[in-house]
């Protein structure tokens, strides 16, 4: 048999005579359809892609250069640059745009210049205003640390940003960026790029370039840092904040060092020539007293981006910070922290205080702007402590009780939570007037069980108070978080006859060109009953002549007020108002760390006296309404007086006697008992002893 006989399959490799597959020709056909329907599909959308990409790249030059060549000549139109002027029309501060004449490249420091491109661009040189070496550098160093360590835009995409673009992080605004940082390359020089970049870099604290900010941190000219004070600005532009030497200097210093280790990578400088700078590493200049209302102007701006949203260009703000009563706070306060303030634990302490039309006359917000520029005066929320009670107290009033009405200081228990009086001792049957002016913290809870938490929050809402109030009775004694300003604003009500002015710091906003934008019209509420607010002055003023306050009595004018001590001395207030103005002082700790033997009662109420005596000097004394019992009955019957009759007292002590039902309190008291009108409020274990 031959070869090809004993081959089945023949040439074709089939079995010879089998008949065609039908099924593998339809499956080989399928196959052929999909194939060309994939290359369709790629094809149609690589050229839709491609379309898109002309598209937005059309777009992107069409709305992206004119807007440079627009602002080439005229400047960056959005940029919002506010000056703030204070009640005599004198300087305060500026933010958003504090920048120093232009300073050529050729008058700076070799090593400044040098030190920005080390740290900033090493390639600045080189690139043509995209550094995709640097891109890809950082992506590898990013994905190697787990983190965002480096980035890659060049100083010519941050100029670009700078410049022209908002902060978003949108793939139009990368574009965009890239975009301009082209055009620049294409249209000015490097040193150019250079010299525009380095006076007008922000570099912290509301200082753009490095003159501006050599001059703030430094006192001097850019023209004369030293390397150590060179590399601490070079540092700067990657978290201004962060790295800024009046926030936190080590921190500033440490990152001047890496700086410096760069200049030493790149060759710029020797490891002998940065090594004087490594041993007498950069200090901050002693800053003048124009320090002091910096925490007032920070809260000024951030009123004018509330007030005018859409606002750019240069303003001016005119404000009500009267001069004499901002340095007689500053002086206040740095009288405690020169005192006894470290062996007390003192950390920080704020003041703020108001006019009776809710104008900012002085604002201190906190022990130095330098090394924290947090808020205490309008942004810290605290536990107020006893500070809180005058609001359970104007809820008493509103529901019939007045200041001569009497009620049982003894203990009490509602469920696990058995309030003390700071004193461990209770004194029996005591007067409203008596309760308040002792910080008594039984009656408190009483009266705030006998009213209830939902009326005490409505009181501090038409009081002026916007912080969550929590719903629980321990509120009764300023569980409930509050800020300086807010609590200021409060007591503000009860010597304004009832009446509420919302506290404001801005008179007047003006643009570059005079127009005005803003100004301030005062729009009051009768938030309580005048009669109501005569009692409150009434109890208060008693707090100051023989209660918790005494230490902050006038010789020369009627005052009121209100200490309070949060839970282990937390935090110490006293908020208390004359005639002419109202002022609160706060003392504590960031970490909420307790103080050691600090109170509302000594360091607080001692600040407010010195503020007071120092800020009314020569002042006429004003009318105190209430102060010394001029308390009209009120209409309904529900304000009182100081001298009701007989027949109304008893009624008084019928409706606040305790009930028959067992009492849960502690043994052998003879305390408030299951009586009290729960009104379906959670009762939260703890306590502690505000006063």
């Amino acid at each position: 048999m031959s070869d090809q006989n004993d081959d089945p399959y023949g040439e074709a490799g089939e079995p010879e005579g089998a008949a065609p597959d039908p099924e593998a020709d339809a499956a080989a056909e399928r196959r052929r359809i999909r194939n060309r329907r994939r290359w369709r599909l790629a094809v149609r959308a690589g050229s839709f892609a491609l379309t898109a990409g002309i598209v937005f790249v059309a777009l992107l030059v069409f709305v992206t250069i004119p807007k440079i060549q627009r602002e080439m000549d005229m400047g960056p139109t959005s940029a919002l640059a506010v000056t703030v002027l204070n009640a005599d029309g004198e300087e305060i501060g500026s933010r958003g745009g504090s920048t120093a004449p232009v300073v050529p490249l050729a008058e700076l420091p070799p090593y400044l210049v040098k030190a920005f491109v080390a740290t900033e661009d090493r390639r600045f040189y080189s690139h043509w205003g995209i550094d995709l070496r640097g891109i890809a550098r950082a992506a590898w160093v990013n994905l190697r640390s787990g983190g965002l360590v480096e980035g890659g835009s060049t100083i010519t995409q941050q100029l670009a940003k700078n410049l022209y673009l908002d902060s978003d992080r949108t793939l139009w605004r990368k574009a965009q960026e890239a975009l301009i940082a082209v055009w620049l390359e294409s249209h000015m020089t490097k040193d150019e790029i250079l010299t525009l970049y380095l006076n007008r870099v922000y570099m912290g604290a509301g200082n753009y370039g490095v003159d501006a900010a050599a001059h703030y941190y430094f006192g001097k000219s850019a023209r004369d840092v030293s390397l150590a004070e060179a590399a601490v600005l070079a540092g700067l532009p990657k978290a201004p904040s962060r790295f800024a030497p009046t926030n936190d200097l080590a921190l500033a210093q440490a990152r001047a060092n890496q700086v410096l280790d760069r200049l030493v990578d790149n060759g710029d400088l020797t490891p002998a020539e940065v090594a004087d700078a490594r041993a007498h590493p950069a200090q901050v200049a002693e800053r003048d007293k124009r320090d002091g209302p910096q925490y007032f102007v920070d809260w000024v701006v951030s009123q004018v981006q509330t007030l005018l949203p859409d606002a750019h260009g240069r303003l001016t703000v005119r404000t009500t910070l009267d001069t004499k009563r901002q340095s007689a706070a500053e002086e206040a306060m740095r009288a405690v922290f020169k005192g006894d303030a470290a062996k007390r634990d003192i950390g920080q302490g704020a003041m703020i205080a108001l006019a009776p039309d809710g104008a900012v006359l002085a604002l201190v917000g906190g022990r130095s702007y330098l090394q924290s520029q947090f808020n205490r005066a309008t942004q810290a929320e605290r536990q107020p402590g006893s500070a809180f009670k005058p609001v359970v107290y104007l809820a008493a009033l509103e529901q019939g009780l007045n200041p001569s009405t009497e009620i049982e200081d003894s203990p009490v228990a509602l469920g696990e939570w058995a309030p003390q009086n700071a004193t461990r001792r209770y004194a029996g049957t005591v007067t409203l007037t008596e309760a308040l002016a002792r910080s008594i913290n039984s009656v408190a809870v009483k009266l705030g069980e006998r009213v209830g938490v939902t009326a005490i929050a409505n009181a501090a809402q038409r009081l002026g108070i916007t912080s969550h109030i929590q719903d629980n009775l321990s509120i009764a004694l300023g569980s409930s978080e509050v800020t300086l300003l807010e609590l200021t604003s409060a007591y503000s009500t009860f010597g304004n006859a009832g009446r509420h002015f919302a506290p404001y710091g801005i008179v007047e906003i003006t643009s570059s060109d005079g127009q005005s934008l803003y100004t301030h019209q005062s729009a009051p509420t009768q938030a309580i009953d005048e009669g109501h607010a005569r009692e409150m002055t009434y109890m208060l003023r008693h707090v100051v002549t023989e209660g918790t306050g005494l230490r902050a009595a006038l010789p020369d004018r009627l005052a009121a007020g209100k200490t309070g001590t949060s839970q282990d001395n937390r935090d110490a207030w006293f908020i208390g108002y004359t005639g002419n103005e109202v002022a609160g002082v706060w003392f504590g700790n960031d970490d909420n760390t307790p103080m050691k033997n600090v109170s509302g009662g000594n360091f607080a109420a001692l600040a407010w006296h010195n503020y007071m005596m120092a800020s009314q000097a020569g002042v006429p004394p004003a009318p105190l309404p209430g102060a010394e019992g001029d308390i009209p009955v009120a209409e309904n019957g529900g304000g009182g007086s100081a001298a009701k009759g007989f027949l109304s007292q008893l009624a008084d002590l019928f409706a606040v006697a305790p009930r028959a039902e067992p009492a849960h309190v502690e043994q052998g008291s003879t305390g408030w008992g299951s009586g009290f009108r729960r009104g379906g409020e959670t009762l939260q274990p703890g306590g502690g002893k505000p006063r």
